[in-house]
């Protein structure tokens, strides 16, 4: 077991001002795998102090060298990117391979879209007699999941350090053990002391002392829609910015004249994808009502394909979920399915049958699911797919925004014009168009109970800007 005893603030690992430690559960084995100190207010009001006075400084070095120092930190944390998936998987159960594409390559790759970027942004810019000039907003309290750990840490920090401003991280208590790991990244490259510290503990001591703290200019949150709005409500307080990234319920539309095997194949492997532990998730399959009978054999097929095992195995697709509460919550979710009326086509709710210990879940799938069922309506964050039948496109569209959330969604059709129409349609902040890739460099974010704010490329990096205005005499 790994003991961590300190946690990183001022360019040094320090004791915590408290006693307390938190466990960090492997969740395929159910064992204890280290523990890490369960931070205080006091410990947040420390980092806080350190990333204040480091502001000035980091704010004033030049582009050039905030890019260099991020080059260093992709280049030391790509060197680490095989312990980074292991420490991953052993933390939140991603399967290996995963970890290592995805799970520990994303964080690397996204440093170095940042180092990039800082080659030609334009913080100032002349509009008629003004100078207008983009100024780092301050010190960012950082408050990050379980789900992919180092990914939603690196993208918020990296853009906040690209930005000139300094951090105090919280990463998930759940999962924080990747977090130490890019921490010794920083330190490795020598970033100065007080630009990046690192508080760990849980949401409402550390979280909330982050949220609510007078000298924090700015709080980035990723997290339950739930939690995001706790974080708004101590932040207006002191009328900082906020920044939210929160749940989805995204739809996954297959419109009448689409390649129904390969739109299904993509969909059946996004939302079992991470065990299903994605705010992108496309949790909602939307399909003709005369062609779901075709459909549901097909996914039916596929998701045969996917069955649960230990994710230290490299031809494992599903691993556990991250804990027993997530996944007593998940279980919960699919016997409300049954309860209200779906049909089941696979999976269920008990263990898979040759899983003794981990928290695993059957990936699972219920077709003839309507928009009043919760698992049409609530995230649920794990493996299961609601099969749900539309009318035409305009009930296809009424379907796929009839949920408080809007992060994510996808679009099928032989005609692209058709399926760029019924994207524009949909109330969400991302619209996979017949397969399109995921792009690091444009922008991630939410329309309704989703959040507010923008990650990743340009738009993430100006989350982290003020914009003033400098009015000029004529010459």
């Amino acid at each position: 077991m790994h003991v961590r005893t300190t946690i990183y603030i001022d360019g040094s690992w320090v004791e915590s001002a408290g006693s307390g430690t938190i466990e960090v559960v492997n969740p395929a084995t159910e064992e204890v795998i280290a523990t890490v100190p369960d931070g205080t207010p006091a410990d947040v009001d420390v980092a806080v102090a350190a990333a204040r006075a480091a502001f000035p400084g980091w704010a004033a070095t030049p582009v050039e060298e905030r890019a260099k120092y991020l080059s260093r930190l992709q280049e030391a944390l790509g060197a680490r990117v095989e312990e980074v998936a292991r420490t991953i998987t052993s933390e939140m159960g991603a399967p290996a391979r995963f970890s290592q594409a995805v799970q520990a390559g994303l964080p690397v790759a996204i440093l170095g879209s940042y180092a990039a970027l800082l080659s030609d942004y334009a913080f100032e810019e002349t509009i008629g007699n003004s100078l207008v000039v983009r100024e780092p907003v301050g010190v960012v309290g950082a408050i990050t999941p379980w789900n992919y750990p180092l990914h939603q840490v690196v993208a918020k920090v990296a853009p906040a350090l690209a930005a000139g401003c300094t951090v105090v991280l919280k990463p998930s208590e759940v999962a924080p053990l990747s977090a130490y790991l890019l921490a010794e990244v920083v330190h490795e490259v020598g970033l100065p002391a007080g630009v990046f510290n690192l508080v760990t503990g849980t949401g409402p001591i550390v979280g909330e002392a982050i949220a609510a703290h007078p000298d924090i200019d700015m709080v980035s949150f990723t997290g339950s829609t739930r939690a995001g709005a706790r974080v708004s409500e101590l932040a207006a307080a002191t009328i900082k910015r906020v920044a939210l990234e929160l749940g989805g319920k995204s739809a996954n539309v297959l419109l009448a004249d689409a390649d129904f095997a390969k739109a299904a194949k993509v969909g059946v492997a996004d939302v079992f994808q991470n065990a299903g532990q994605k705010c992108t998730a496309f949790s909602r399959m939307l399909v003709p009502r005369e062609r779901q009978e075709e459909v549901v054999s097909i996914v039916r097929e596929l998701a045969a394909t996917y069955v649960a095992g230990d994710p230290t195995v490299d031809t494992t697709r599903v691993g556990p979920l991250v804990s027993e509460v997530q996944r007593d919550r998940v279980r919960a979710y699919i016997q409300s399915g049954i309860d209200e009326g779906a049909r089941l086509v696979t999976g269920g709710v008990d263990a898979p049958s040759d899983l003794a210990r981990g928290y695993y879940v059957q990936p699972t799938v219920f077709a003839d699911v309507t928009t009043d069922m919760r698992i049409a309506q609530e995230e649920i964050f794990g493996p299961v797919l609601a099969v749900m039948p539309y009318d035409d496109e305009d009930d296809a569209v009424r379907i796929a925004n009839s949920t408080v959330y809007g992060l994510a969604g996808a679009v099928w059709s032989a005609d692209l014009e058709r399926a760029t129409a019924f994207a524009r349609r949909m109330r969400t902040g991302q619209v996979d168009v017949n397969g399109g890739r995921f792009n690091p460099l444009a922008p991630f974010g939410g329309y309704k109970q989703s959040g507010n704010g923008r990650e990743l490329g340009a738009f993430g990096l100006a989350e982290f800007l003020e914009v003033k205005s400098l009015q000029l005499p004529a010459s």
